[in-house]
């Protein structure tokens, strides 16, 4: 599922809106590296008018966005470590590279891994033109 025609590029300018980023919220960033897109880092950072924090924050945060390319190790394991600091009800935005692109992510192991980390998928988002985000949320449970 792509939020744009044809599966192309989405502008950066309003992609932390569609990620759910107010401004105020505290966004931690883990798995960063050169390949990333620094304009959806600075569309993020220009939202909640902070920079994103690290995993070494040690407070809770509102979401977490997670870089995982194919060659990061166990995705599994990247997503419990993610869920460390994320308040309850908060969202982990797994970033992926697109299909066909170098180190993509296969749907079917974010799939796979979500329920064994304790997560339920909820959307997808092209989110620029070589990522794309995958909503995680914890199941809501009966009060």
């Amino acid at each position: 599922m792509s939020s744009t025609v044809g599966g192309g590029a989405a502008p950066a300018t309003g992609a932390a809106e569609r990620l759910g980023i107010v401004p105020g919220m505290v966004i931690q960033e883990l798995g960063w590296d050169n390949d990333v897109d620094d304009e959806l880092r600075v569309s993020i950072e220009d939202t909640i008018d902070a920079d994103m924090v690290d995993g070494d924050y040690g407070n809770v945060v509102d979401t977490v966005i997670l870089w995982w390319r194919r060659d990061d190790g166990d995705l599994v394991d990247g997503l419990v470590d993610a869920l460390t600091d994320l308040v309850g009800g908060g969202a982990i935005w797994l970033l992926t590279p697109k299909v066909g692109r170098p180190q993509s992510v296969d749907a079917a192991d974010i799939a796979e891994a979500a329920p064994i980390a304790g997560l339920s998928q909820t959307t997808t988002a092209a989110v620029s033109a070589e990522w794309q985000a995958s909503r995680l949320v914890a199941p809501k449970t009966p009060a």
